[in-house]
């Protein structure tokens, strides 16, 4: 079945390095389906290819070979760029890099404007694209006075007030600390849930993967597992291969497990896993 993005047998390679030698693939035949509606996290260690990824889901990057499919709009035909990006917007890593007004609201606006909305339609997005990330009190203050979580938030908002039908975040709390990547996760998840919007998050941090309905890894431009966030963390052993991570809960439940403790295949967070312990305990 054909996906809202289909990514088709993609091929992707940097032009040159720093100092002007050729690069080898960066996307190595990726084949993808992302379902309208659906919150996907796209997993990776740094070069493995995650970031690239993301930038071809709104025609940022096009592919050296194969197609990537947008609403059934290939992105390599010019006269379709304006429409992938009104239905994909992507956040980048770095909010100072996106915020271009001196005041909340007007950087807001700013996207709507260049679309050509009229004034009073803006007023209306901005308000509710401020709302949904719950920044809506801040509308009148300087981005230099917010948090980093903050800012990401008001770079989101900006995203919404275009109304794309998928967000593209790519590494959005990378940069920020752990209250403020609670704060992007917690807005990105409402987004989802509440006003179904397709959501694909491209992280390193496997708690916010957890949440997602759906999780790739990626290694060396290719997909190597994909499944939901219970499927993929089951296979501690085979992450590990590819130099990464599990939830801190399903690692120790792991390490138990290979203690010979009957607990079940994969825990996802604290509460399961201490549910986990606490059932054991009281077995014995």
């Amino acid at each position: 079945m054909s996906g809202f993005i289909s990514v088709r047998n993609v091929y992707f390679k940097y032009d040159e390095n720093e100092n002007g030698a050729e690069q080898g693939f960066a996307l190595n035949g990726v084949d993808l389906e992302i379902k309208k509606g659906e919150f996907a996290a796209v997993v990776g260690h740094n070069g493995s290819g995650k970031s690239t990824l993301a930038k071809h889901f709104n025609s940022i990057y096009l592919p050296t070979t194969g197609d990537v499919i947008v609403d059934g709009m290939n992105t390599k035909d010019d006269d379709s760029l304006f429409d992938i990006r009104k239905k994909v917007g992507l956040v980048l890593q770095n909010p100072d890099n996106q915020i271009v007004a001196g005041i909340v609201e007007e950087d807001v606006a700013f996207g709507c404007e260049n679309l050509g909305v009229p004034p009073k339609e803006i007023r209306k997005r901005v308000d509710e694209a401020l709302k949904a990330v719950d920044m809506y009190e801040y509308r009148r203050h300087s981005p230099d006075k917010l948090s980093g979580g903050q800012k990401q938030r008001i770079a989101i908002a900006g995203i919404l007030a275009m109304e794309p039908e998928c967000i593209v975040l790519d590494e959005p709390t990378a940069m920020l600390d752990p209250r403020g990547r609670e704060e992007v996760i917690d807005a990105v998840t409402k987004l989802n849930k509440e006003r179904g919007m397709t959501v694909i998050l491209i992280t390193h941090y496997m708690e916010e993967a957890v949440l997602a309905d759906r999780v790739i890894m990626i290694d060396s431009g290719k997909v190597f597992l994909d499944g939901t966030p219970r499927e993929v963390f089951s296979k501690v052993e085979l992450l590990k291969q590819h130099r990464l991570d599990v939830p801190q809960a399903a690692e120790l439940n792991y390490k138990l497990r290979s203690c010979g403790l009957d607990l079940p295949e994969c825990v996802l967070d604290e509460n399961e896993c201490a549910e986990a312990l606490m059932k054991l305990l009281g077995s014995r």
